[in-house]
């Protein structure tokens, strides 16, 4: 994430244009260099990958979704090595993990990881990276069944079993669905385009969703996801919605920092910082992240502690630490129940 004056923290309390993010970020493994660059078409990545490189044929992918897709990727590299020369005199060569990757491009303007070279183990640390993280997603092929279970639990890991290896899904589904403004659409039901779908059986299925994992399948005649979960269970467009509240509350109220000549530590101040979050939350509603009551109105709350109520320390230091808020997720319908009766 950008440089910022303001944390947001917000927990996934679950019962007994402002910024969307659908940017891919392609992490290819290459000899000899270390690099991020960001993409707008086929023709440029061509420039740089070849038609034959993993990280061309994802990017593909990607593009292949149409109107769907979003307007550029990002391509990083990982596994050049730099050499090192210890006080003995003796020369090694330091590698550019994909950890190392991971943590030098985080901060860029992507957020969803597609790994295109990626071993298991590489596949792992990446799922364990971004979960220390919890922000942002990587997304997996697997063509593996046994592998689908090393990522059980993680939110943010989304897993998509597929064994043909000639095929991307992983890429696919990211182009397919992550651009459409956050809040308005559910992961699963999604058609990718140029991926096949697999015979799976309906208990073998219900497996794969309880381990965390997505397929690809056929419905009533539809190529479509078969869930839109994370490894951990969670919906993918629940924690998508979760990054962009924080990020675009984040993002207006260091905007107000910066386009006042001075927010005064009082009442009238705090009330400006809380018109940023009202009006992120209003169009998080808008969008269909936040939940409407049964008049229409969105679900949401907003508390300002007064000037009296900050501790002298904060004040003291110019932190104002009294501004919190609390609202509904609005859901989607994944599965439906009917009953009926046939009178004679």
């Amino acid at each position: 994430m950008p440089l910022s004056d303001v944390t947001v923290k917000i927990d996934l309390v679950k019962p007994s244009s402002l910024k969307g993010l659908g940017t891919p970020l392609i992490l290819a493994k290459v000899d000899g260099h270390n690099t991020y660059k960001e993409y707008g078409s086929l023709e440029a990545i061509k420039t740089d990958y070849a038609e034959t490189t993993a990280a061309y044929k994802k990017a593909a992918a990607i593009f292949a979704q149409g109107d769907n897709a979003p307007s550029k990727v990002a391509i990083g590299t990982y596994g050049g090595g730099s050499t090192e020369t210890p006080e003995e005199g003796a020369t090694t060569q330091a590698t550019f993990s994909i950890r190392n990757a991971f943590d030098e491009y985080f901060d860029k303007d992507w957020h969803f990881l597609i790994l295109a070279d990626a071993t298991a183990d590489e596949r792992l640390e990446a799922a364990k990276a971004m979960e220390e993280k919890s922000y942002k997603f990587v997304v997996l092929q697997v063509t593996d069944r046994e592998e689908v279970a090393s990522y059980k639990g993680k939110d943010r890991t989304i897993v998509f079993y597929h064994p043909l290896n000639d095929e991307h899904p992983d890429a696919g589904l990211v182009g397919s669905v992550a651009s459409h403004t956050v809040g308005s659409v559910t992961w699963k039901f999604k058609n990718i385009v140029g991926i096949t779908p697999q015979d799976i059986k309906a208990d073998e299925l219900k497996k794969l969703h309880t381990e965390g994992a997505i397929a690809y399948v056929t419905k009533a005649g539809h190529n479509e996801t078969s869930e839109g979960i994370t490894a951990s269970g969670e919906y993918i467009d629940v924690l998508h919605g979760k990054d962009w509240v924080k990020l675009n509350i984040e993002t207006s109220i260091q905007s107000a920092f910066s386009n006042n000549g001075k927010i005064p530590f009082s009442n009238a101040g705090f009330s400006l910082l809380s018109v940023q979050v009202t009006n992120v939350l209003q169009t998080a509603f808008a969008n269909g992240i936040v939940a409407e009551d049964a008049d229409g109105q969105p679900v949401y709350s907003i508390s300002t502690k007064t000037r009296d109520q900050i501790t002298d320390e904060n004040r003291k230091n110019r932190v104002y630490d009294g501004l919190s808020f609390t609202f509904e997720l609005a859901g989607a319908v994944h599965s439906a129940e009917i009953t009926g009766e046939i009178s004679i």
